[in-house]
C-alpha cells in the first residue's frame, strides 16, 4: 500500500515538472477602447492596459488626467474629464508608451460642449395675496451659461425685479444666478398669474434649452360690506400697518379698543369710528379699509421713523365717500392722490405731522365744501433753526410754498387765506417763510362794509374797506414759522384775533429764513391794548372786567 502511495506521487511530481517547462503566452500591448466620447458634464472613464513591460501615460491636455499614469503589466486605469469650457466639440489624445519596446498605443477623449441653456429647476412659484412689506418677495435660481435679460410678460403691475449680476469667469459652464423678484398685495378675491421670461442679451444666441418662469398670486381673501366685512377690515388693517397693540379678538367688535360702532339707524352695529395708532409701515392704508363704507371718522396716528418716508395715503381710503373726521398724522405723507377730492364730505382733516413740502394742489374749498378744519402743523423733516446756514434739502415743513408778491418776496400762501368756511386753520412748526399780504387791492378779497359793521355792535369802524380775511375762523395758528415783516391791518384788527391766542400762535416765530432774514414782525404789539381800544364791547376787554 505504502508502495502504491509513492508511486502516485512520484507521478503527478512529473507531470508538475512537465507542465512547469511550457513557457507562458505573450501578453500583446495594447488598450482596450481607441475613443472615449463624454458629456460637457465630465466624469470618469475607466481603461484597459495590456502590458508585459512598464508602461507610462502622457497627455498634453490639462482637462484629462490619467490614473496611475505608469504601472508595470495590466493595469486599469481611471480617465478623469473635467466639465467642459465652451459650447464647442474639443478632443485630448492620451498616449500610452511602453518602456521596454518603445511602443506607443493611443486613444482620443472626445468631449461635446454645453448647449446655451436659460434652465429653470423650479419654472413654476405661487405667493400668497399678502405678506408684510419685507416678506413679499422670492428668489429664482436660473442655470445658465448666458447673459440674459428679464422680460415680464405679464405682471408687470404687481411684479417687479432685481437686475442678476453675472459672472461667467469659467467660460460656459453653467452657473446659477439668482433673480430677486417683489410683489405687491393681491386686492382682487381672484387669482393672478404673471409670466416671466428670460431672454439672452445677445440675440445671436438661441438656447437650446430655456425656460420661462411662471408666477400664481393667490386671491385675497373676499370681504362683503356690513359687520362681519368691517370686522375683517379691522383686523386686516391691525395687521398689515404692524400695530404695536393686539386686539382681543375673543371679544365683540364693540369692545375693541379705538373701535366704535353706530347704535341706530341703517349701519347699526358697523363701525362708525376707528382708531389706529403707533404702528410700523412703510405703505399707503390698506385696501380693506375701503369696506368701512359706513365709518364717518377715521384715525390713523403714530408710524415709525415717520420723517424718513414719502407716502400718500393710497386710492382706497379715498373711496369712504361718507367720511367726515379723518386723521392721518406722523404717517410719513409727503403728497395726497387727485382722487383724495372724492371725499366731498369730509368737516375736518388733520394731516399734521407729516412731511409735506408744500399744501397739496388737492386741498381746495371747491374740492372740500364742507371742510371747516385744515390742520398740518409740524410738518418738518428735521429742526432747522437756521434755513440759510445749512446744505439739507427735502425739509418738509411746507418749506416750497412759493407765493410771492410784485417784488417776487414769498409771501403767506393766499389760497388758504380765500378759504372762507374754515373755522380752525393750524400750520404752526412749518417752514412758512415770507411775509403775509396785506390783500388791500386784491379783488379776490371782498372789504368790510359799513352795512356789516354796523349791523354788529362788537365790529368797529376800524375794520370798514379792510380785506375780509377768513372771516369765519375761530383758530388761525401759525406760530414758530419763518415769517417776517409787518403785520397787515386785516390780521391786527381781525375780528377774532382774541380768540386766536395772538401772543403765542400768530406773533411768535422763531430762527431764520432760506435768504438769511430773522424771523419775527416789525411791528408785534407789546399788548392788546390797542385792539380792545377799536373792540370796546369785546369781554376780554380789561375795562369791562373791571366793570364787572
Amino acid at each position: 500500500m505504502k508502495k502504491l502511495s509513492y508511486g502516485f506521487i512520484l507521478v503527478l511530481a512529473s507531470l508538475a515538472a512537465v507542465v512547469s517547462c511550457v513557457d507562458e503566452p505573450d501578453v500583446q500591448f495594447g488598450l482596450d477602447t481607441e475613443v472615449i466620447e463624454i458629456g460637457p458634464e465630465g466624469g470618469v472613464r475607466m481603461l484597459n492596459v495590456s502590458s508585459a513591460d512598464n508602461w507610462i501615460a502622457t497627455v498634453q491636455e490639462p482637462w484629462v488626467t490619467v490614473s496611475p499614469a505608469n504601472g508595470t503589466g495590466t493595469a486599469e486605469c481611471s480617465i478623469a474629464i473635467d466639465s467642459a469650457l465652451s459650447v464647442n466639440v474639443r478632443e485630448a489624445v492620451v498616449r500610452i508608451e511602453n518602456q521596454v519596446t518603445k511602443d506607443r498605443k493611443e486613444f482620443t477623449v472626445r468631449q461635446s460642449g454645453f448647449d446655451w441653456q436659460i434652465v429653470l429647476p423650479e419654472p413654476e412659484v405661487t405667493v400668497a395675496d399678502y405678506a408684510v412689506q419685507n416678506e413679499r418677495r422670492f428668489s429664482v435660481k436660473v442655470k445658465t451659461n448666458v447673459p440674459f435679460n428679464v422680460v415680464l410678460e405679464e405682471g408687470d403691475g404687481w411684479l417687479s425685479y432685481r437686475k442678476p449680476e453675472f459672472s461667467f469667469d469659467r467660460g460656459a459652464r453653467p452657473r446659477d444666478v439668482r433673480v430677486d423678484f417683489e410683489w405687491k398685495v393681491n386686492y382682487d378675491p381672484q387669482d393672478r398669474d404673471a409670466l416671466v421670461k428670460f431672454e439672452p442679451v445677445d440675440q445671436g444666441v438661441v438656447p437650446a434649452l430655456k425656460d420661462d418662469l411662471k408666477v400664481r398670486q393667490e386671491a385675497a381673501e373676499p370681504i362683503e360690506v356690513g359687520i362681519k366685512g368691517d370686522s375683517l377690515a379691522i383686523l386686516a388693517i391691525h395687521r398689515i400697518i404692524g400695530c404695536w397693540t393686539d386686539i382681543d379678538t375673543s371679544e365683540k367688535m364693540e369692545f375693541w379698543d379705538g373701535v366704535e360702532l353706530w347704535d341706530s339707524g341703517e349701519h347699526k352695529g358697523r363701525v362708525k369710528r376707528a382708531e389706529f395708532y403707533m404702528f410700523n409701515t412703510k405703505e399707503s392704508i390698506p385696501y380693506q379699509v375701503k369696506y368701512l363704507t359706513a365709518a364717518e371718522e377715521l384715525y390713523f396716528f403714530g408710524n415709525t421713523n415717520t420723517f424718513l418716508l414719502s407716502l400718500d395715503p393710497g386710492e382706497h381710503i379715498c373711496e369712504l365717500e361718507n367720511l367726515r373726521k379723518l386723521t392721518i398724522g406722523a404717517y410719513g405723507l409727503s403728497s395726497l392722490p387727485e382722487s383724495f377730492s372724492r371725499l366731498k364730505n369730509l368737516e375736518y382733516l388733520d394731516i399734521s405731522s407729516n412731511n409735506f413740502q408744500q399744501v397739496p394742489s388737492v386741498l381746495t374749498p371747491e374740492n372740500f365744501p364742507k371742510l371747516t378744519a385744515l390742520i398740518m402743523n409740524a410738518c418738518q423733516r428735521n429742526t432747522i433753526y437756521d434755513l440759510s446756514n445749512t446744505l439739507k434739502t427735502n425739509y418738509g415743513g411746507l418749506f416750497d410754498e412759493s407765493d410771492t408778491d410784485a417784488d417776487g418776496n414769498k409771501v403767506f400762501p393766499k389760497r388758504l387765506l380765500m378759504w372762507d368756511n374754515l373755522d380752525t386753520l393750524r400750520l404752526s412748526v412749518n417752514y412758512l417763510e415770507g411775509i403775509i399780504p396785506d390783500l388791500k387791492d386784491d379783488p379776490d378779497f371782498p372789504k368790510w362794509t359799513e352795512e356789516e359793521v354796523s349791523a354788529c355792535d362788537t365790529l368797529p369802524s376800524i375794520l370798514i374797506g379792510m380785506p375780509k380775511v377768513l372771516p369765519n375762523t375761530d383758530l388761525f395758528a401759525i406760530n414758530l414759522n419763518r415769517l417776517h415783516g409787518s403785520m397787515p391791518d386785516w390780521l391786527l384788527y381781525h375780528p377774532k384775533l382774541d380768540l386766536w391766542y395772538p401772543t403765542s400762535l400768530v406773533f411768535l416765530q422763531e430762527g431764520k429764513t432760506s435768504y438769511g432774514v430773522s424771523a419775527g414782525f416789525d411791528n408785534e404789539p407789546a399788548n392788546m391794548d390797542y385792539y380792545y381800544e377799536h373792540y370796546t364791547k369785546k369781554k376780554f376787554n380789561p375795562a369791562n372786567l373791571k366793570a364787572e
